[in-house]
């Protein structure tokens, strides 16, 4: 396989994302319903769907059993680009065995993320797309469901997570060679996965804004390299792939450990939710990869030799630096 055809079809892949997220990128932003158990029967309820202001929000609600009563008043606030209701149910019986549905969700483009905290400490978590808008609250899960629905999130995560998947590609057209790729990955896995668990048990705490807004300028960064390696150059990224990796994939990490918090983790088993989620995120990463590999595959059988590779990679390299740049303006004026 040429070296020529390899760059121009990851290039392909890059443009096909940047376009599809000119104006934001990692979006993780699903309604959020938090049902949190206080005694046998009474529950408190957090809702929270995207908003464009405090009167106009998503016309999405959760459909609770038809046993369940409300204790307190709801009460509203909006923040972030959320609307936020918090109350208080009492379902005679408790909630396990019986349904949540979400009306007009099969209406939408987003999902829901439902998380149930019971008395003993364990928690069911779930992602409801709009294909399927409801699920049945189930008794304490063992420790191969925990696992099962945060590799789930992992690999949701980073598939949606285009930010991160344009900088590990970038890297992948400018690194020559199987073993140094394999060596540039596997520093970038290792930075990501300490930073991420230190972030998530609240030893490092690093506001968001500022996260997001480096994660945009590595973006940059890498799209320079590309260009620098198109004139001649040896830069940073071309010649110690694996250190350039690693630093920006403690940010990353970071990165990761936001879309977690939106989560949160069963307070019975946060090693195995962490180190699963972290496994997602890797499979995610894998799968996205192996996708592209197998473009290239087809393509080059198709239509080797009618590319212009030089041109293409030039192309792709200023549109991920013009896209990034714009996510690193959108996340200052975020501050």
């Amino acid at each position: 396989m040429s070296r020529t055809v390899i760059r121009f079809l990851l290039s392909l892949c890059l443009l096909l994302l940047a376009g599809t997220v000119c104006a934001r990128a990692d979006q993780f932003n699903p309604a959020y319903l938090n049902l949190q158990q206080l005694s046998a029967d009474t529950y408190a309820v957090l809702w929270k769907v995207p908003a464009l202001d405090e009167q106009t929000n998503l016309k999405v609600l959760p459909v609770l059993p038809p046993q369940a009563q409300d204790l307190t008043p709801r009460s509203s606030s909006y923040a972030s680009g959320a609307s936020v209701q918090r109350w208080q149910i009492k379902v005679p019986g408790g909630l396990e065995g019986k349904e949540i549905a979400f009306s007009n969700l099969s209406r939408t483009s987003i999902d829901v993320l439902l998380r149930y905290e019971r008395l003993d400490g364990t928690e069911q978590v779930v992602r409801l797309l709009p294909i399927r808008p409801s699920v049945m609250i189930v008794p304490s899960p063992g420790p191969l469901e925990v696992a099962r629905a945060y590799t789930i999130i992992g690999i949701e995560h980073i598939l949606q997570g285009v930010d991160h998947l344009l900088f590990v590609l970038s890297l992948v057209i400018i690194v020559t060679g199987t073993r140094r790729l394999l060596a540039t990955v596997t520093a970038f896995t290792l930075a990501h996965s300490i930073t991420l668990a230190l972030a998530t048990l609240g030893v490092i705490h690093v506001p968001s804004p500022p996260v997001e807004a480096t994660i945009a300028l590595s973006i940059v960064f890498v799209a320079s390299e590309i260009l620098r390696m198109q004139r001649g150059q040896v830069g940073l990224a071309a010649s110690k792939p694996w250190l350039v990796a690693f630093a920006f994939g403690l940010l990353h990490g970071l990165g990761f450990a936001g879309a977690l918090s939106e989560v949160g983790l069963p307070q019975n088993a946060i090693p195995l939710a962490l180190l699963f989620f972290n496994v997602g995120v890797e499979i995610g990463q894998i799968i996205f990869i192996a996708a592209v590999l197998s473009v290239i595959f087809v393509t080059q059988r198709l239509f080797a030799g009618r590319i212009n590779a030089v041109f293409a990679t030039r192309f792709a390299a200023y549109a991920i630096g013009i896209t990034a740049s714009y996510w690193v303006i959108e996340r200052i004026a975020s501050f």
